[in-house]
Parts: structure tokens; C-alpha cells; sequence
């Protein structure tokens, strides 16, 4: 189904991370395209006229956007492979708050903001973090000893950990521990290492990308 299937991305881009990372759980073969977000491709913008923005998965012709509904997306596709949602409905909704949560918690705008902002938007992030180290307690992954949806929703931030604790001075591992030790080991998971951006290539991003808007 290769020919049938292509993801618009960006490779440093943690929400097109969570694309990859399902593609490769459920082992789909597709298309990868980078896509130049300074320049975007006519099809990108025809693919996705409302945001223009990347993920983008093309199924068919048919494009779905948004990386949380292309994870679920792909599970309900492929679902005579691993599972990324629970089956229980109440499982699954609590997958989807979570996720919902990651998007809204821990996306801070540490990277892009101004240098003022930067200790408000360390605070919010690690408070987020928090709340889901709770719910991730003793378990190996958020969905018990199977890695799911939660897990795609969150793992890829983790390649931005390095930048965020050097913009903002501090250890997310003395925060939360049990949630870095969660994170090295979704990282020995081959769907993982190899659908994530290296924490030196995302900061070396980052840095330019400040420098370019004069943000420090």
C-alpha cells in the first residue's frame, strides 16, 4: 500500500513524530516527504487549506490532519495490527484526555518565545509533566505494559527536553524521573529511535531560529 500512502512532515517536528512513530508501530509502508515550511509544496496547501501545517497523512488521495487524529486514524485503519488505543471505551476515552492534555500542557512555548517568558512557560511545562508522571505511577508505559496512544502523543517532546532545559536552566529529570526513565525506554523501542529528531539537531534549530527573530 506504499503507493497509496504519504505523509507530509517536517522532521524536527514532534507532532510529525507521532505519525512516524504509529507508521512504524503497526510496521505501513508510505512515502515520506519533507516538506519546507518556508516554502510550502502546492500539495501540502491543497492537502490541508485550513491550517497549513504538517503532519499531513495522504490515504488514497484522501489527506487527515492533525497528529492525534492521525494516530487514531491509523489504528482504526490497521487495527488487524498492534493496537495503539485501548479497546474498553472508558480506556479510551481517558487515552484521548491525555493526549488531549499533552497537547495542551506540554507544548509550551519555551523555544519560540521571548527571554522573558521563558520562566512562565518553564513552570507550565513542568507542571503539566507532573500531573502525568502521576498518571503514569510505576507503569513501564501509560497504557500499562503496552505502548499506545499516549505514549506516541508525548515521546517526541522528549527530543525538545534538551532544548527547553537549556533555554530554561533546569533538569526535567530532577522534576520527574520516573517520566525520563518512561522516556528512555520508549526510546530503546525501534518505532521510536528511528522516527524521532536528535535533541542536538532540534536545539541547533532552535538556537538559529532565535537568533534569525532576535529572541534573545
Amino acid at each position: 500500500m506504499a503507493e497509496d500512502l504519504i505523509l507530509l512532515d517536517d522532521w524536527l517536528s514532534m507532532f510529525g513524530m507521532r505519525a512516524r512513530i504509529a507508521l512504524a508501530e503497526k510496521e505501513i509502508k508510505y512515502e515520506y516527504r519533507e516538506e519546507d515550511l518556508t516554502n510550502k509544496s502546492q500539495l501540502l496547501l491543497e492537502m490541508n487549506p485550513i491550517h497549513k501545517k504538517i503532519p499531513v497523512l495522504i490515504h488514497n488521495g484522501k489527506p487527515i490532519c492533525e497528529s492525534i487524529i492521525i494516530v487514531e486514524y491509523i489504528d482504526e485503519v490497521w487495527k488487524e495490527k498492534a493496537p495503539l488505543l485501548p479497546s474498553d471505551p472508558y480506556e479510551r476515552a481517558q487515552a484521548r484526555f491525555w493526549a488531549d492534555f499533552v497537547n495542551k500542557k506540554v507544548g509550551a512555548m519555551i523555544w519560540g518565545g521571548k527571554r522573558d517568558g521563558i520562566e512562565e512557560a518553564k513552570k507550565e511545562l513542568v507542571e503539566g509533566l507532573k500531573e502525568l508522571e502521576k498518571v503514569l505511577g510505576d507503569k513501564p508505559y501509560f497504557g500499562g505494559d503496552t505502548f499506545g496512544f499516549v505514549d506516541i502523543a508525548l515521546i517526541p517532546f522528549h527530543s525538545w527536553f534538551y532544548t527547553y532545559e537549556a533555554l530554561g536552566n533546569f533538569k526535567v529529570e530532577a522534576e520527574c524521573p520516573k517520566l525520563i526513565a518512561w522516556a528512555k525506554r520508549c526510546n530503546q523501542r525501534e518505532s521510536v529511535s528511528k522516527s524521532v529528531a536528535d535533541e542536538k539537531d532540534v536545539y541547533d534549530f532552535v538556537v538559529n531560529y532565535r537568533k534569525s527573530l532576535k529572541l534573545d
